[in-house]
């Protein structure tokens, strides 16, 4: 398992390499399912246009709560391996933003794990966003959607 937070952006294909090795060394082989999504940053919001978002964090307690996240999302989905990356700093649009991967022994638990740390990593993850136009930035309030979204895995078991 791992978590990441950082600048630079990332090369997919490592990532995957990582978890897998992962999941091989922890399974034995019995893996069924590896799900990995990549979050890219919009080049719009609800007002129009913009340029790219700037993202800032705690260093130290961001790294700590993703991977708590990533720990849970193990236990909760009885997954072989999990990881998870976060971009901060200034990221332009059509930019990766965000990875997470998961393998298990079977494909259902995959695609809830990864739709679980996705929707759970905007709600537990101390990261605070601004989105830029020129060189105007405007800082961006938490959505209903996204509360929405965690709220549905508070619920179920």
């Amino acid at each position: 398992m791992f978590a990441l937070v950082q600048v630079e952006d990332f090369d997919q294909g490592e990532l995957y390499a990582r978890l897998k090795q992962s999941a091989d060394e922890k399974a034995c082989g019995n893996t069924g399912a590896i799900v990995t999504f990549t979050g890219l940053v919009r080049d719009f919001n609800n007002a129009g246009d913009i340029d790219g978002i700037e993202l800032e964090h705690y260093p130290g307690m961001t790294e700590k709560a993703l991977m708590l996240l990533v720990e849970q999302a193990s236990e909760r989905f009885s997954l072989n391996s999990a990881g998870a990356l976060h971009r901060v700093g200034r990221i332009h649009n059509n930019e990766q933003i965000v990875w997470v991967g998961v393998s298990a022994p079977h494909r259902q638990a995959a695609f809830d794990a990864a739709c679980y740390l996705m929707d759970m990593l905007k709600q537990s993850v101390p990261l605070w966003k601004k989105e830029f136009k020129g060189d105007k930035s405007e800082w961006v309030a938490a959505k209903a959607s996204d509360d929405k979204a965690a709220l549905k895995w508070m619920r179920k078991k």
